[in-house]
């Protein structure tokens, strides 16, 4: 299978650069798999995990919570809006914040702090889905 530059970038650090073989990315209309020589696209992402299959075999798995993939003749480049590998996830802690989120969309006491409480709450249950695949 034939190489491609890939990287992954969040605010807070370079989380991958390198040749990749494909890279499947969760994209706001569905998920995609890239591939060299992919067809020039950008999109927005949804939270949920971008699949890394790199030149050696090996296959990563990160955590994004939104963000932007711009596919160009260059290779793939992802914008997240944050991002983390999935083994360096707590699943029990996570379990606390959904909790907590569950509170919060409960004890929302207006529509634009209920509609972002549940926004949170979509976010972290993605999220613990991601965990249990």
């Amino acid at each position: 299978m034939a190489a491609f530059p890939f990287e992954l970038v969040s605010p807070e650090r370079l989380l991958f650069t390198g040749e990749v073989e494909s890279v499947v990315v969760p994209g706001s209309e569905g998920e995609l798999t890239v591939m060299k020589d992919h067809a020039p696209l950008m999109t927005t992402l949804k939270p949920g995990i971008v699949t890394v299959n790199e030149t050696t075999g090996r296959s990563q798995r990160l955590f994004v919570r939104g963000g932007f993939a711009d596919v160009a003749p260059t290779g793939l480049t992802i914008l997240a809006e944050s991002s983390v590998p999935v083994e360096q996830l707590d699943g029990a802690k996570l379990d606390a914040e959904i909790k907590d989120a569950q509170d919060d969309v409960t004890d929302a006491s207006t529509d634009e702090g209920r509609r972002l409480a549940t926004e949170k709450l979509n976010q972290l249950q993605e999220l613990r889905g991601a965990l249990a695949v």
